[in-house]
């Protein structure tokens, strides 16, 4: 069983990208860091891999999705509280990027999400394990 996930996102600016992911709040290792790529830590075991379109091209042998068009991954992670979720869009927004999709509330499950930069959408969710429906 794997340990940890790296997800990998081409991106066409990186320092733009790093400055808006810097203002959701998320921090950079710099060790896997260059004017090429970066390895933003969402969590403890989770990353994703920043990666410049003209380095990702050496990584795949189709065409790069352009996400502003076609969705190419859904990337769900959790918020500690509803009003983080909306805290997160709103900064997200604030920063360039743009609201997906309107909020859903499932009363145990509460969600909302924004596309970035560039266009990868970014699904926010808080989940209250307690209540999930028997």
């Amino acid at each position: 069983m794997a340990s940890k996930i790296f997800l990998n996102l081409a991106v066409k600016d990186l320092k733009k990208s790093i400055d808006f992911f810097t203002t959701l709040g998320f921090s950079f290792n710099p060790q896997f860091t260059d004017e090429h790529a970066t390895c933003m830590i969402i969590g403890e075991n989770i990353f994703a891999m920043l990666v410049t379109e003209q380095r990702f091209k050496d990584f795949t042998k189709k065409e790069i999705c352009n996400a502003h068009k076609n969705t190419e991954v859904l990337i769900a992670i959790d918020a500690a509280s509803r009003e983080k979720v909306d805290e997160m869009v709103k900064t997200a927004v604030d920063a360039g990027g743009s609201i997906y999709m309107e909020p859903q509330d499932y009363g145990w499950m509460y969600g909302h999400s924004f596309a970035d930069l560039d266009g990868h959408q970014w699904e926010i969710m808080y989940m209250d394990e307690n209540a999930i429906p028997q």
